[in-house]
C-alpha cells in the first residue's frame, strides 16, 4: 500500500509549477474532459511491475494517464503529450530517454517529467550532463535529491527520485527484480563487478527501509564472507537517508527494528523439498508464469487465466493452507456463499455444480468463478501429487530430518533413494533434488559415491552441475572433514497433528524467532559495529500493520518494530509463509521477507545449474 500511495501521490499525481513566461508551454496540451490534462505513463521492467503489482489503470486513467507505454519498445510519437516517465537510473532505461528526445523535429512526447526509482550513480548523471541539449529543449524542472543538477531547471520539466527502487510481491515479502544476484554474488566469473552488483542491491535494499521509515540494527550471518560487505554498503546508504530525514526510525519500537542479511547457503534444502502448502505446491508442480494460472473450466470451454494476488481474498485466506484441508475450506466457504444468496449448495459441490450455478446465477459470477478457480487449482495440485510426488515426498522428509515419520534415526538413506534415481518416469530434476538433500544429510560424500549417484540416475553434465554448484554457496559436496558448516539449533515443531509429508521447518523460521527474542548467536549472526542495539524494550501486542500492496483497505497502524530479512540469491515459498507464521504467532513484531527474487524449486535449480566455475 505504501509504495502504491508513493506511486500515485508523488509520481502520477504530480503537477508541474505552471510556466515562468508565457509562450514557455511550447506545443498546446492534450486536454480532456472536464480539464484533465492527458499525459503517457513510460515505464521500464522494474517501473511496470511497480506499477502493475501496487496501482489499477482505473486509478491512473483517472489521473490523466492515458496509454502506459514499454520504454525499451517501439512506441509511436504523442507529441501534445507530456510523458511520465517512471524509470530505473540504469543505462539502458536512460538512454531509450535521451533517444526519444534526440531528433527535435519528430520528439516523442511534448516534454518529460522524469522520476527515478533510485538514486542516480555519477555515471547516470555524467550521460545526462553530457545530452544538455536535450535536457533544457524537453526536461524543464529539476528536483533532483542531494545532486546539484538545478542548472537545468527551466529545462527538464521535471527530473525526481521517488527512491522505490523494489517491487512489492505480497504485503509481507519483497522482491529487487534481480535474478541476476545470484550469478554475480556466487559465481567466480563474475568477481571482477561483485562490487558494483553489490552497491546496487544495497541502495534497492536502502529505499526499501526508507519507504517503511525505519533505521534498522543491521545484522548478517558471518559464515559467508561477503554478507559483510553487503551489510556495511546498506548502511551507508541508510545513514544517507537518514541525514536527508532525520525522523527515520525514531521512536521506541522502530529503535528496535533489525535487517538481517543471510546468503542462501543458510539452508539449501528448504527451496528443493516439495512443499505441500498450496501456494508452493502449486508453483512447484503447475506451470504458473508471472503467477497467472490457466485452467480449462469445463468442456467445450475455452482455457481460463486467473492471476493469484492479493486481490483474490480466497487466495490469500488458502495460500499457506496445507493441501489436504484446501479443498474442504473451498466448499465450505461456497456453502457459506451460496447459503447466504439462498442458493442450494452441499458440503461436496463439484466443479460441475459450480458450472451449472454459474450459469443460473450470472450475478454472482465473479464470486462463483474464483471458488470455481480454487477447486481446479486444488485438484491440479493433488493429480500431480498422486501420480508420483507422493513417494518422492517422503523419501526427501526423511532426508531433511535425517529420521522417519516415526522419529526413528535412519541408518541407511541408499536403500530409499536408488530406487528413485533408477525410475526413468521421475524426471531429472527430481533426482538432482534428492541427491542433493542426500548429499547435504551427509555433509558431502566422496566423489567416487557421487559419481555411482549421478550414473544410476543417468544426469547429464548440465544436472550434475546443479549438485556440484552448491559448493559455491558453501554447502560440502565433496566430504571435506576440514571444513565445518555452523547449524542454527534446530527446534521440535513435531506434533499429533503434523502431516507426514510436512515434517520439515523451513530454518528460517527458528531464524526468525530467536531473533525477535533476541536468542541468535552473535557471533554468528553479529551486528555491525558501530551501531548501538537497543533490544531490550518490549512493545505491548498490536495489530500487524504496514501493508504495502494495492487494494488493502487503510488499517490502524500502531507502533511495533519490524524484522526485515534479505536472503541473498532467492526466498522460496515455503520461507515467504513463514513471515506470516511468526508474526501472527508473536503479535508485537511484523516480519517482513525479501530477496533478489523469488524462487520455485526449477528456479533454484537453474540458477544452481548455471554458475560458471570460471574465474
Amino acid at each position: 500500500m505504501l509504495v502504491g500511495q508513493k506511486i500515485m501521490n508523488e509520481v502520477v499525481k504530480y503537477k508541474p509549477p505552471p510556466p515562468k513566461k508565457a509562450g514557455a508551454a511550447g506545443a498546446a496540451k492534450a486536454v480532456g474532459a472536464g480539464g484533465i490534462e492527458w499525459r503517457v505513463l513510460v515505464v521500464d521492467k522494474l517501473g511496470m511491475r511497480m506499477v502493475s503489482a501496487c496501482t489499477k489503470m482505473h486509478e491512473i486513467s483517472a489521473e490523466g494517464i492515458t496509454l502506459v507505454e514499454d520504454i525499451n519498445k517501439k512506441r509511436e510519437p504523442l507529441p501534445t503529450m507530456d510523458a511520465i516517465y517512471l524509470i530505473t537510473p540504469s543505462d539502458e532505461s536512460v538512454r531509450s530517454l535521451i533517444r526519444d528526445f534526440e531528433n527535435p523535429a519528430r520528439p516523442m512526447y511534448r516534454y518529460a517529467h522524469v522520476f527515478f526509482t533510485e538514486a542516480i550513480p555519477p555515471r547516470i548523471f555524467e550521460m545526462l550532463q553530457s545530452h544538455k541539449d536535450i535536457c533544457r529543449r524537453y526536461v524543464r524542472t529539476c528536483k533532483e535529491i542531494n545532486i546539484a543538477f538545478l542548472a537545468y531547471e527551466a529545462q527538464i520539466k521535471t527530473l525526481k527520485e521517488i527512491n522505490i527502487a523494489f517491487l512489492p510481491y505480497e504485503c509481507q515479502v519483497f522482491s529487487l527484480d534481480s535474478p541476476d544476484t545470484f550469478q554475480c554474488l556466487y559465481s567466480p566469473a563474475f568477481a571482477s563487478i561483485r562490487g558494483k552488483h553489490i552497491e546496487r542491491i544495497a541502495e534497492q535494499i536502502a529505499t526499501l527501509c526508507a519507504t517503511l521509515g525505519e533505521y534498522p540494527n543491521v545484522r548478517y550471518r558471518v559464515d559467508w564472507e561477503r554478507n559483510v560487505d553487503l551489510a556495511a554498503s546498506v548502511q551507508q546508504k541508510l545513514d544517507a537517508y537518514k541525514a536527508d530525514e532525520p525522523t527515520m526510525g525514531e521512536g521506541p519500537e522502530k529503535a528496535r527494528s533489525q535487517l538481517l542479511i543471510l546468503d542462501r547457503g543458510f539452508d539449501c534444502v528448504s527451496p528443493l523439498l516439495h512443499e505441500l502448502t498450496l501456494q508452493a505446491m502449486a508453483y512447484d508442480l503447475l506451470p504458473i508464469v508471472n503467477d497467472v494460472y490457466r485452467y480449462t473450466p469445463g468442456p467445450n470451454q475455452a482455457d481460463k487465466e486467473v492471476l493469484l494476488d492479493e486481490n483474490d481474498d480466497l487466495w490469500v485466506e488458502l495460500r499457506h493452507e496445507h493441501i489436504a484441508v484446501v479443498s474442504t475450506q473451498v466448499t465450505q466457504n461456497l456453502k457459506k456463499f451460496t447459503d447466504s444468496k439462498r442458493m442450494s449448495s452441499t458440503d461436496k459441490s463439484s466443479m460441475r455444480d459450480l458450472s451449472q450455478m454459474i450459469k443460473k446465477m450470472p450475478q454472482y459470477q465473479k464470486e462463483l468463478s474464483k471458488y470455481s478457480t480454487h477447486l481446479h487449482l486444488a485438484e491440479d495440485c493433488m493429480k500431480s501429487y498422486q501420480n508420483y510426488v507422493d513417494k518422492l515426498c517422503r523419501v526427501e522428509q526423511d532426508l531433511a530430518m535425517g529420521t522417519d515419520a516415526e522419529g526413528e534415526k535412519i541408518k541407511d538413506h541408499m536403500r530409499n533413494i536408488v530406487p528413485i534415481l533408477l525410475d526413468a518416469n521421475v524426471s531429472n530434476y527430481d533426482k538432482v533434488r534428492i541427491i542433493s538433500l542426500y548429499v547435504m544429510i551427509k555433509n558431502g560424500i566422496s566423489e567416487e559415491n557421487l559419481t555411482k549417484l549421478f550414473t544410476h540416475a543417468q544426469l547429464s553434465t548440465k544436472h550434475q552441475d546443479m549438485v556440484r554448484n552448491l559448493s559455491f554457496l558453501g554447502i560440502n559436496v565433496i566430504a571435506d572433514s576440514r571444513k565445518k558448516i555452523y547449524s542454527v539449533p534446530r527446534k521440535e515443531r513435531i506434533t499429533e497433528s503434523t502431516y507426514q509429508m510436512s515434517r520439515w521447518t523451513p530454518v528460517i523460521k527458528d531464524i526468525m524467532e530467536d531473533c525477535i527474542e533476541d536468542k541468535l548467536d552473535p557471533r554468528h549472526f553479529p551486528f555491525l559495529e558501530g551501531r548501538a542495539q537497543n533490544t531490550n524494550y518490549h512493545a505491548p501486542t498490536s495489530a500487524r500493520y504496514g501493508h504495502w500492496h494495492k487494494d488493502k483497505a487503510q488499517t490502524q497502524v500502531k507502533n511495533v518494530p519490524r524484522l526485515i530479512i534479505f536472503i541473498v540469491g532467492g526466498v522460496s515459498m515455503s520461507e515467504m509463509r513463514c513471515a506470516y507464521e511468526v508474526t501472527n504467532s508473536v503479535r508485537n513484531w511484523e516480519v517482513l521477507v525479501g530477496s533478489s527474487h523469488v524462487l520455485s524449486p526449477e528456479i533454484f535449480l537453474s540458477d544452481l545449474g548455471s554458475l560458471s566455475k570460471e574465474d
